[in-house]
């Protein structure tokens, strides 16, 4: 079995230097974005940076300068809005804690750009491994690019499966199937799902789920009640309004997490609708806000927390055994029913 990545020759900023044409020191200070130093010198040096994929080796400083970082876990989400991450970001601290380890946290808000940006970062302090909750659209070059530093990188919750990386995450399908099963065997037949958008690798599963659930039950999937948006509380809110403006508004709605149901139980209590009442309202995830909003959200859920620890547990893994065979794990998700879905009196 070869070895999950090994590790590349790192350049040297002397060699950069070189490169460029000029002293160690001007090509420190440049880098250092020194004013002093000419734009155009600047220039060269950050062009033999580029053409001889150097990256500042911010770990080996820090050790110079006896407060090393090489330790830490470097940890990249989407967006911390959402309380899915909240929960997430829990579970992967408090199983930092136990080992008394640190780490670098970094906000992409769905930008392979700032991506990009915080891997660098994170390259440079040397992390000793990145739990990696991937922007929709990254390439798999982002991932080559780690690993040939020798890093370790485990992917949460949004699968590339043309990449051979060590992934974890919950069962989407499933749980869009028994979301959508729990709906029907209330009695519901024009089920709505909403919320997420096809660049989501979880998207797809909670989506096939529902599908799946529809077909045995001998119906059809409308494709005027699936509506993508973004993973924000107001676009639940707009959706909402696109499905009640239909000829034939649904009666039950699964979203495709929960932040996208609160938004939408709240556009439907101010048009007069009670949801748990008129309409049945089934979510994705099981954030705590579910639990406290009236009416209490019935959701699926995805176990956050333990997906945080479970992630770390595998990073650890990885990092003390670069050679094991690469690892695929999908957690179970779990039915929870509250007030939110209601039994049809047929």
């Amino acid at each position: 079995m070869k070895p999950e990545g090994k590790r590349k020759h790192r350049v040297t900023l002397k060699q950069v230097a070189a490169h460029a044409g000029v002293s160690l020191t001007t090509a420190s200070m440049a880098l250092n974005g020194n004013p002093s130093i000419p734009e155009v010198t600047t220039r060269k040096v950050f062009d033999a940076i580029e053409a001889l994929g150097y990256v500042y080796d911010r770990g080996a400083a820090s050790l110079r300068s006896g407060s090393s970082s090489a330790s830490a876990t470097g940890i990249i989400v989407t967006d911390l809005v959402n309380p899915f991450y909240t929960e997430l970001l829990i579970g992967i601290q408090q199983k930092l804690n136990e080992t008394e380890q640190t780490s670098l946290l970094g906000t992409t808000f769905d930008s392979c750009k700032v991506q990009d940006r915080l891997i660098s970062m994170m390259l440079e302090y040397r992390v000793s491994g990145i739990l990696l909750f991937a922007a929709p659209g990254t390439k798999s070059e982002v991932i080559h690019r780690i690993r040939s530093f020798g890093i370790p990188v485990v992917l949460i919750n949004r699968m590339f499966p043309e990449l051979s990386c060590d992934y974890i995450g919950v069962d989407n399908v499933h749980g869009g199937y028994v979301a959508t099963r729990h709906l029907l065997d209330q009695g519901h037949r024009r089920i709505a799902f909403i919320g997420g958008n096809h660049q989501l690798f979880t998207w797809h599963g909670r989506l096939e789920g529902y599908k799946q659930a529809l077909e045995k039950a001998g119906l059809t999937a409308d494709p005027d009640l699936i509506l993508e948006s973004l993973c924000e509380r107001e676009e639940g809110k707009s959706l909402i309004q696109k499905l009640l403006a239909l000829p034939n508004p649904p009666n039950a709605i699964f979203c495709y997490n929960d932040t996208i149901a609160i938004g939408a139980m709240m556009a439907l209590k101010a048009e007069g609708i009670q949801p748990g009442r008129d309409i049945s309202i089934v979510g994705f995830d099981d954030i705590p806000e579910g639990i406290s909003f009236s009416p209490s959200l019935t959701t699926v859920s995805a176990y956050p927390r333990q997906l945080g620890a479970k992630a770390i547990e595998l990073l650890h893994e990885r990092i003390a055994n670069p050679e094991m065979p690469v690892e695929n794990i999908i957690l179970p998700t779990e039915l929870i029913i509250r007030e939110s879905s209601i039994l049809i009196q047929r």
